[in-house]
């Protein structure tokens, strides 16, 4: 059993996260002009359809993520949704500190606090 603080050190870091993941899946499913100028200018031929199924596909990994049973595979799926996010932002040459990282930010944010609620997680993880 982890520690009080442990514990809610890792349900605030999972919070944060979550909100985050939420918001950014949220976005993507009403058909913004936003959303669709910000694919096109990363490369990818943008419709909103494109950016409806990333939102759905987001939303989908986000959900394994908060189900106790499949947290390690969201946190997984999540992490190979943030390297997509990372090769497009290293491939248009989009600033390291600000626009490349955040998705390793991102990543290990929501790792951190699957990690810091559920100790069971990282004996899976990191068994010898």
């Amino acid at each position: 059993m982890p520690s009080p603080a442990r514990l809610w050190t890792g349900r605030i870091l999972t919070a944060l996260a979550v909100l985050f993941w939420l918001m950014d899946g949220a976005i993507k499913l009403p058909p913004i002009e936003p959303v669709i100028t910000t694919l096109q200018g990363l490369g990818f031929t943008a419709t909103p359809a494109l950016a409806r199924g990333l939102g759905v596909l987001q939303l989908a990994c986000l959900a394994l993520y908060l189900l106790p049973r499949t947290s390690v595979i969201g946190a997984i799926a999540l992490s190979a949704f943030l390297g997509g996010a990372i090769a497009v932002n290293l491939r248009v040459g989009n600033p390291w500190f600000t626009h490349t990282l955040f998705g390793v930010y991102v990543g290990l944010v929501t790792w951190a606090g699957l990690l810091l609620r559920k100790p069971r997680a990282c004996e899976l993880l990191f068994a010898r």
